[in-house]
């Protein structure tokens, strides 16, 4: 009865602190829904629109997620990652231990979620992840892909998907296909440079000759011996996955070194209206992968909103630009409510792990099956397009989907340009 007791005195605290109704914690024992995302620090822009997400979530269940024919009170406590591994480690331990959450959610970047799920998988709590390419989840994990893991679930697209996208958006353009690759030391920067499971072996296949100066470090202030290289091979497209001040560094000292690529096309970095904004000239024409957009063709399980619809409610909630972590992060709540809702018990851990993995719903960002298609029981790919930045009507820069070769489903509103 003490842990019973300690619970509820906890969740009720949660509530003050997440502003929701006091009266929540008489109602019977509340769930607790951890949420791990970076808030500050570099990988901030991923979590930019996570607060308005909470926001609405708790106002979604306020009243309580009707589980079996009763209201649950669902209370959701949210940590910052701080950018961190370390971090993002620490915070997973507290929530399991000492807030005592019965289902954890995670989001962007291997050195955010990596941790967090591997602290659920050693304290056998279910955890869902996303805005992570499959491979560096699963393999930076050291997954087995025979057994695959027991408490964590992840939904996003993998390096096959952008490398798809990426050459199929530079085919439909003239250029030498010589790539210069940008690929820090870091999670995303060892999978996508990788000779096995990166981008060397399918461009070679492509035709498309890839220039590798090797790994560096983030936050790099010289990026002098990459353009160097670029420039003595005769790279005219540069690709890689850097953090948004990597990119701004790399793009100015390029104009300023002379390096004129035609086509510019980064992972990681280019999401972000803000970041790209902040560039100035230099991010017009701009490309990257989309995972989301107010084109996709999809509509929330929880609120019924096209996802066209989430983006405005986005911008008139906050006032800023919508940005791709938006519907990610809703359909991590749409996952985590379904869930809940089918699980035999979801106070139980197992019951609970056992309704993850056999979700099978249809969120705004596309489909969510696990045990299906793949690639790994643990892994859902979802679905991804290439992007470019143009100026805009609304906004100085607006993303404009410029092929789809790989999700027809997606519609494209322009064609690839190359660089001015």
């Amino acid at each position: 009865m003490a842990g019973r007791r300690e619970v509820l005195k906890g969740a009720g605290a949660a509530a003050i602190a997440l502003g929701l109704p006091r009266r929540a914690s008489a109602q019977g024992r509340g769930l607790r829904i951890g949420f791990v995302s970076p808030q500050t620090g570099a990988l901030a822009p991923f979590g930019e629109a996570d607060r308005f997400t909470i926001a609405r979530m708790n106002t979604l269940f306020a009243s309580g997620l009707e589980l079996g024919g009763k209201k649950v009170p669902i209370q959701i406590v949210h940590k910052d990652s701080q950018s961190s591994p370390n971090r993002a480690g620490e915070v997973a331990g507290d929530l399991i231990l000492k807030d005592k959450v019965d289902l954890v959610l995670v989001s962007s970047t291997p050195e955010t979620a990596n941790p967090v799920c591997d602290a659920s998988e050693l304290n056998e709590v279910p955890c869902i992840s996303t805005v992570v390419p499959w491979q560096p989840w699963f393999f930076g994990r050291n997954g087995d892909p025979q057994k695959g893991f027991d408490w964590t679930y992840h939904f996003f697209w993998g390096l096959e998907d952008v490398i798809a996208n990426f050459v199929a958006g530079w085919k439909s353009v003239q250029t030498k296909k010589t790539v210069g690759g940008l690929f820090p030391n870091d999670g995303d920067g060892n999978a996508w440079g990788d000779k096995g499971r990166g981008f060397p072996g399918p461009l070679a296949k492509e035709g498309f000759r890839l220039v590798d100066p090797g790994r560096f470090q983030n936050m790099n202030n010289d990026f002098s011996a990459q353009i160097g290289a670029f420039k003595q091979q005769g790279v005219d497209i540069v690709t890689g996955v850097v953090i948004p001040p990597d990119a701004r560094t790399f793009l100015t000292q390029a104009r300023q070194q002379g390096l004129r690529p035609k086509v510019v096309t980064l992972g990681k970095a280019l999401l972000f209206p803000g970041a790209v904004e902040a560039l100035g000239e230099l991010g017009e024409g701009l490309s990257t992968e989309v995972w989301w957009s107010p084109s996709h063709p999809f509509t929330s399980s929880l609120t019924k909103e096209s996802a066209a619809r989430l983006a405005v409610s986005y911008e008139q909630a906050s006032g800023k630009q919508w940005t791709q972590p938006v519907g990610f992060s809703h359909a991590l709540f749409e996952v985590a409510a379904d869930a809940l809702k089918r699980a035999k018990d979801p106070r139980d851990k197992a019951a609970l792990r056992d309704a993850v993995a056999a979700t099978n719903l249809s969120t705004v960002v596309g489909p969510v099956k696990f045990g299906g298609a793949g690639p790994f029981k643990n892994v859902c790919r979802t679905p991804l397009v290439l992007g470019q930045w143009v100026p805009g009507k609304k906004h100085r820069y607006e993303l404009v989907i410029v092929n789809n070769e790989a999700a027809p489903q997606i519609p494209a509103g322009g064609k690839l340009r190359l660089l001015s």
